[in-house]
């Protein structure tokens, strides 16, 4: 009974043993994955339309000068934290006439373009699944005002505008806000937005001592073109297949001839990471020191070789302009150890441009990642 309990134990190892070696890559010969895939920010077209209120700032009590307006948008986000985008934007304006009260309307429209600045990504870091993401934006544009005939009327009855305008009128904007998209799937999100718009004194009519101003409330929602975001491909490392063992009969049936001792060198792969600046390819000074003891290790194994791969970060950039950047900075490891004799041959330089981040932290992924082996 004991020795049974003893062969089902070890046939248990046994097993054991076979599928953990397979899971990890080393029986099977198959590739093992040593980064794997990460989800990253995609640059993309967006459209957004909205709707809402907008508020002229006046003598008149607030609900007088409310009025209706409309907005739609289309930009492009370059990266994580940074978009463009133009608006056109209007509908109704309102004026306003103390003693007696009395208010007049007029029309507008605006174009404008806008720089934007996310503050979730800003804060927080670039996540695809993230729900609420807040926005800043500042920008400038044209104002053109018309339809003024009710304001036209009111100062031929005796209230004198001293601003009063005719027919068209154009006036530069300035304009600023804050914004929250509410992300309902990867290509619709509820958008919320109130922004700020400084015109000329002469918008409502009234003469006044500094600018008019203009506020607006708007909600409706923000459609993205295409994908905002990607998953990079894992990184497999490569498994030598298994050494197979030639049987015993084999093995006594070889002759046996004796080879002179060879001495064996045992040498351990080197790595070091050299690490750049942003948006810069140029090795510093204080990376020299692991530039020399790449170079010493290399004079002192003249057999070994050494590959140089270079990264960008994912959050700043765009692909093109990364994948040029981590080209330029293997290229410029790669010259650093020829221009000190490290021929050409020995040297095997790559990029990955920001599809491969291979450290969490942004400013670690800035690299030339160098083994010696």
């Amino acid at each position: 009974m004991k020795n049974n309990y003893h062969i089902l134990l070890v046939a248990f190892l046994m097993c054991s043993t076979v599928v953990f070696a397979q899971q990890s890559g080393d029986i099977s010969g198959q590739p093992r994955a040593i980064e794997e895939g990460k989800t990253v920010f995609n640059p993309h077209w967006f459209l957004s339309v909205q709707g809402g209120g907008a508020y002229t700032v006046g003598e008149s009590a607030f609900g007088d000068l409310l009025s209706p307006s409309v907005a739609m948008a289309f930009g492009y986000k370059f990266t994580p934290l940074f978009g463009l985008r133009a608006e056109v934007s209007g509908w109704q304006a309102k004026g306003g006439w103390v003693n007696p009260t009395t208010t007049y309307k007029y029309k507008y429209l605006q174009g404008s373009v806008d720089a934007m600045l996310d503050l979730s990504d800003l804060c927080r870091g670039f996540n695809s699944e993230r729900i609420f993401n807040a926005y800043l934006f500042l920008g400038v544009g044209l104002n053109g005002a018309f339809s003024n005939d009710e304001a036209v009327a009111l100062n031929a009855g005796g209230y004198k505008l001293h601003h009063l305008w005719t027919g068209k009128k154009v006036y530069v904007a300035g304009r600023g806000g804050v914004g929250a998209n509410f992300r309902l799937n990867d290509h619709v999100a509820i958008n919320l937005e109130l922004n700020a718009n400084m015109l000329s004194d002469k918008f409502n009519s009234k003469k006044g001592r500094n600018a008019d101003w203009q506020f607006n409330a708007l909600a409706g929602l923000t459609f993205t073109l295409g994908k905002s975001h990607r998953k990079t491909a894992p990184v497999y490392h490569e498994v030598e297949p298994p050494v197979t063992i030639p049987a015993a009969e084999e093995v006594k049936s070889a002759p046996v001839v004796e080879q002179p001792k060879k001495e064996t060198v045992i040498r351990k792969a080197l790595k070091q990471n050299i690490f750049f600046a942003l948006n810069s390819a140029r090795i510093q000074d204080d990376q020299q020191a692991k530039i020399a003891s790449l170079i010493e290790y290399m004079k002192k194994y003249p057999t070994a070789t050494m590959n140089v791969t270079g990264y960008a970060d994912v959050n700043t950039g765009n692909p093109g302009i990364n994948r040029r950047l981590s080209e330029a900075r293997a290229n410029n490891v790669a010259e650093a150890l020829k221009a000190k004799g490290i021929t050409a041959d020995r040297i095997i330089v790559d990029f990955k441009g920001d599809t491969v981040q291979p450290y969490s932290t942004p400013e670690e992924n800035r690299v030339s990642i160098c083994i010696a082996e």
